[in-house]
């Protein structure tokens, strides 16, 4: 694909999912527009072996954008990066298509592996703000990773992650993430299991209401016997 290709690609994907930009001149001004075409470059460096050249490009794109993409990381197409500050995409991670990150996120390894130490995510994937996921495993597609959670094991398709360490909350939500960009309305395991225990114990303070009701009546009929 040529470069006026994936300028206008990535114009449509901009577009697309931020309502904040109302032209395609505010597409050049974007920082994740300017982060990806400078991937693009540096990852065809990257295969070329030109490894000192493609990080290079990725360098200065990371201190002109605040986001950093190793050029040897594998991306589809249609990634949307929103605002993008503080995102890191590790060298051997692999996105598939239709992609969302947000500010903060972090594709990275654990430090202790070699050869492939970065995710894989698949298609339609959705990671929120501050998010990290750590390690060689991989997101299945149509997944959403809460804000502020810490992803460390696979996750299957069409799954919901929330907390630290990140836990499953929700499976089987096949909502494409790039039609549905919401991050707020997640389910919330700990208060679930919060309300489940209020309920718990007005169930038995109602039991034990009971049982003290049915011993009074056999300590009175004792006595009038």
């Amino acid at each position: 694909m040529g470069i006026i290709s994936y300028v206008k690609e990535e114009i449509q994907v901009i577009r697309e999912r931020d309502p904040a930009i109302k032209s395609n001149l505010e597409v050049f001004l974007y920082p994740s527009f300017k982060a990806i075409l400078r991937y693009r470059l540096a990852h065809r460096l990257y295969l070329k072996k030109h490894y000192f050249l493609a990080r290079w490009v990725s360098q200065r794109a990371a201190r002109k954008t605040g986001i950093e993409i190793h050029p040897g990381a594998t991306i589809g197409k249609g990634l949307f990066i929103d605002h993008g500050s503080g995102v890191i995409i590790g060298e051997t991670a692999e996105l598939g298509d239709n992609v969302t990150l947000y500010q903060g996120v972090t594709l990275g390894g654990t430090g202790k592996e070699h050869g492939k130490r970065h995710p894989t995510l698949k298609d339609n994937v959705m990671v929120s703000a501050g998010a990290k996921v750590l390690g060689s495993f991989t997101i299945g597609e149509n997944s959403k990773i809460g804000a502020g959670s810490v992803v460390l094991k696979e996750v299957p398709p069409n799954c919901t992650v929330v907390g630290v360490p990140g836990r499953i909350v929700r499976m089987g939500d096949q909502k494409i993430p790039r039609m549905d960009l919401d991050q707020v309305h997640l389910p919330d395991p700990t208060a679930n299991e919060i309300h489940e225990l209020q309920e718990e114990r007005i169930r038995m303070q109602k039991r034990i209401g009971e049982l003290e009701r049915k011993l009074q009546e056999i300590t009175k009929t004792r006595t009038e016997i």
